[in-house]
């Protein structure tokens, strides 16, 4: 209903602007382009109430995200619209949409039973059935898990399902290319609901969730212009080599899960204090509180995507466009150039393109690559690289700007925001915030650490 009002609001504003033409007859074949533009819009935009009727659009549940907003359930169908009218809704579905996260039921996993209707022998059957590369037993703690993610979690696991068909054939080819497992893929589900830009209050960042010291050590590039642990291709790249590696240390693709979200360390450890038992639930007790739940719920999500449809669970329309192409860029450029010479709607550059800070692409420095949506890449080749290289350089692509940036002074276009100080050997959390006067405990917050430990290269922002 929300989204009914908004629209219909948009049809009274602009069935009344065409009366301007009254009252400035001087401007008369102008207006007359200007109303049949107008007349052209609110055509569009009473076919998507129209389309939005029929589809229940009343029924529709708001959610609450996590910075308070409510957001619609689902997400506007396609449509056959002119691309003014479309870059006006693109731009109000990223606005709500983008970078966000439904709330999810906070549940005590280690406490709770949760019951379902389903009966454990069709549980046990069904997952059974799944037949993965590697066993997936059933007990008490992996049934929780199948009814949280099956029953519990609705709305977001429909649009990670949405997101699934857009991102799974990326994770497959890559874990194919390495031999990895292909029902791994589901472990993105857990760390992210496949949200590029997700980052966790430790400082995890990306689709994989890779922490800043994990993430150098596989080749992802971490500076003030360029976060690959956002970008989905390089990430999955990096996820499959480190799970790769740590089935080879621990032999056993249980464990290896697990040590994907505590450390091949910590799970040695529990082996130890299990008596050198490899056994996933012989070692189970012995593994970080946060680790136990990892594999139950890897098991938990792979269950309510296959049998999503048995539990009401369909794919949502998440907006993704359904091909994407790829063009190299030499030389800086900034995503408002882009959209004022291409016409590539700024938010679906942004959306695209999440490892890119600043909405600027680092070409200076080697070629980048940047996504987008194919339906423009006509335009893009259409355009003269002089001439979208050049535009508005001089306000978007200032040396002050580019010095600003690299020495951390603005955070996603601003000014002044935080300062960016580089760690170096023998630096301590202490002595950076004596150096700025501020608290260790405001760093640690700021930068999401978990602990006070230091890597030489990480970047901590003093806000």
């Amino acid at each position: 209903m929300r989204r009914l009002v908004l629209l219909f609001s948009c049809l009274l504003v602009l069935a009344v602007q065409p009366a301007s033409a009254q009252l400035f007859p001087g401007r008369g074949k102008a207006l007359e382009k200007e109303n049949e533009l107008l007349r052209h819009r609110v055509d569009s935009l009473r076919a998507l109430v129209d389309s939005l009727r029929s589809a229940g659009a009343a029924e529709v549940v708001p959610v609450v995200t996590e910075d308070g907003n409510y957001v619609s359930s689902e997400s506007p169908r396609p449509m056959d619209y002119s691309p003014e009218v479309t870059d006006s809704l693109l731009a109000l579905w990223y606005r709500s949409n983008f970078g966000r996260t439904p709330v999810m039921p906070a549940f005590d996993m280690d406490s709770v039973r949760l019951t379902s209707s389903v009966s454990d022998s069709v549980m046990i059957r069904r997952l059974a059935a799944l037949n993965p590369y590697f066993t997936l037993p059933f007990n008490d703690v992996v049934k929780n898990y199948m009814i949280l993610y099956s029953e519990r979690r609705g709305v977001a696991m429909e649009q990670a399902m949405g997101l699934s068909s857009y991102y799974f054939p990326i994770f497959e080819e890559t874990f194919c290319k390495y031999g990895i497992p292909l029902e791994l893929k589901y472990l993105a589900v857990v760390e992210s609901m496949l949200k590029p830009t997700a980052t966790s209050r430790a400082g995890a960042k990306g689709i994989w969730q890779f922490m800043y010291k994990t993430a150098r050590s596989y080749g992802l590039e971490i500076n003030s212009f360029v976060d690959e642990r956002m970008d989905v291709e390089k990430s999955t790249d990096a996820a499959a080599r480190y799970l790769k590696s740590l089935y080879n240390m621990l032999g056993d693709w249980a464990l290896a899960v697990s040590a994907y979200n505590c450390g091949a360390g910590n799970v040695n450890k529990a082996i130890r204090r299990a008596g050198g038992s490899r056994d996933f639930w012989s070692v189970y007790p012995y593994l970080p509180t946060e680790t136990r739940g990892y594999l139950p719920a890897f098991v938990g999500v792979m269950y309510a995507f296959a049998y999503s449809s048995d539990y009401g669970l369909n794919a949502a329309s998440v907006g993704m466009p359904g091909q994407t192409d790829t063009f190299q860029v030499h030389r800086n450029l900034h995503f408002k150039q882009i959209s004022e010479v291409v016409g590539v709607p700024l938010n679906e550059l942004q959306y695209l393109n999440p490892k890119y800070y600043n909405d600027i692409i680092p070409g200076s420095s080697g070629v980048c690559i940047v996504n987008v949506p194919y339906s423009w890449s006509a335009a893009w080749l259409a355009a003269e690289p002089d001439s979208l290289y050049s535009h508005n350089a001089k306000l978007y692509l200032s040396d002050q700007v580019i010095k600003d940036i690299s020495e951390g002074k603005t955070q996603s276009g601003g000014s002044g925001s935080r300062t960016c100080y580089t760690v170096k050997s023998g630096d301590t959390l202490s002595y950076i915030a004596r150096r700025y006067r501020v608290s260790v405990r405001q760093l640690m917050s700021w930068n999401h650490l978990r602990s006070d430990r230091l890597s030489i290269g990480q970047k901590i922002y003093i806000h």
